[in-house]
């Protein structure tokens, strides 16, 4: 078995990670940060996002499993204390994969367009001022939004940025993308519905700026790329997923009660 660790770098999660390559190597595992068949995360979802799209890459090839070390790791199967069973189980026993869906988002320039894929959620915000932009569902004028920004998200993501918006929280098997609001200006000009939207896979989303050189910050999961010359996005759910290898069951529904029901 091949495998890479990334871990979050404080000084737990460096203990942690030199741990696992300790029991790796007592069990013949390979370290390859190249061609890994398993990534394995240290630390909290924002190492799993960081690993996630260090290896997007190779999503076809590889498996993420998430060892949590912090306060909410939601993405992460496994606490700090049970690496040792954790690396044994992946010795001995086949896992059961779980994928998950992903977003793609495809901005237009003048010059071109650039592809990202999300995990959690994409992020449109306007840098210098409120974000004008008109919203597009297949190719059909939906509404003209003013406001802070705009969060469209997968559904594993729904449990983060957008349920602080007041969105749904949906099932990873449900492929789908949502649309949620942030502090939208709703006046005779800019009217907006005001809730969350939820797109089927077979659907798109357009978000048109309504500026010709409006100065935005799109933030793709924790990567954030500013550019005064994006004339539109287009948003789909993904072909591609993550693929996370459980040695162990562990529901969505469990994760979210655990995650925001279940006192520490």
């Amino acid at each position: 078995m091949r495998y890479v660790v990334i871990d979050r770098g404080d000084d737990h999660s460096k203990q942690l990670s030199e741990r696992f390559h300790t029991l790796a190597a007592a069990q013949g595992f390979t370290l390859d940060e190249h061609r890994p068949d398993i990534v394995i995360s240290i630390g909290g979802d924002g190492t799993l996002l960081e690993a996630f799209h260090k290896y997007v890459h190779l999503l076809d090839q590889v498996s993420f499993i998430g060892v949590h070390t912090g306060h909410l790791g939601f993405y992460a199967d496994w606490q700090a204390h049970e690496l040792d069973t954790l690396v044994m189980k992946m010795a001995e026993d086949k896992p059961q994969y779980v994928r998950y869906p992903l977003i793609e988002v495809v901005s237009n320039t003048p010059d071109g367009s650039d592809r990202y894929l999300a995990l959690n959620e994409f992020t449109l915000k306007g840098v210098e001022g409120t974000l004008v932009a008109s919203i597009h569902i297949n190719d059909e004028l939906f509404e003209m939004f003013r406001g802070d920004g705009i969060v469209v998200s997968t559904p594993s993501g729904s449990t983060a940025y957008n349920k602080s918006l007041g969105g749904a929280v949906i099932h990873p098997s449900i492929e789908s993308l949502q649309i949620a609001e942030i502090a939208s200006i709703n006046n005779r000009v800019y009217r907006t519905l005001g809730s969350s939207v939820v797109l089927p896979k077979h659907h798109h989303c357009d978000i048109v700026s309504a500026k010709e050189s409006q100065r935005l910050a799109l933030v793709v999961d924790h990567i954030t790329i500013e550019r005064n010359d994006i004339r539109s996005l287009r948003c789909t759910v993904s072909d591609k997923k993550i693929c996370f290898a459980r040695y162990r069951p562990f529901p969505f529904w469990r994760r979210v009660r655990d995650a925001f029901l279940v006192e520490p």
